[in-house]
């Protein structure tokens, strides 16, 4: 995917929040440790290094929810994470998202912190951050 076209999909998917510029995602993109996976309907961002893999942001248009997409994509950024080298993953997701919350939940994700305040609401008060991390299992190449 294109830095654009993840704009244009994250500017949809999110109604809290400033959605990340296609500038963001080109600079993300330059690295050679971030990977994205999915298509126009939904992706995901990961960054992979050092046996750690990171998920930067995940998002579904909003007329293709409720569809599997989300945990497609999840699994999918775990899976080359894993072809990275990761042996674990991690994510901050707002605590006021309980959609996102139970997503990871239920694929094996466990709360490991909390940053309070984190996310921005507009005139509301800020949501703190889970801190959020998965085992992946057994890294690609390691022995």
């Amino acid at each position: 995917m294109t830095p654009e076209a993840c704009a244009a999909l994250h500017a949809r998917g999110f109604d809290t929040g400033r959605p990340w510029r296609a500038a963001e995602f080109a600079a993300l993109l330059d690295s050679p440790h971030v990977f994205v996976v999915g298509d126009g309907t939904a992706f995901a961002l990961g960054r992979a290094l050092a046996g750690e893999a990171e998920l930067l942001t995940i998002v579904t248009d909003p007329g293709h929810r409720r569809r599997g997409l989300a945990r497609d994509r999840l699994e999918r950024f775990e899976a080359e994470a894993r072809a990275r080298g990761a042996a674990t993953a991690f994510l901050e997701v707002a605590e006021d998202n309980p959609a996102a919350r139970a997503l990871y939940i239920a694929a094996g994700y466990a709360e490991a912190g909390r940053r309070p305040a984190y996310y921005p609401r507009g005139t509301a008060a800020p949501a703190a951050a889970l801190v959020l991390t998965r085992c992946l299992g057994t890294a690609a190449g390691s022995v």
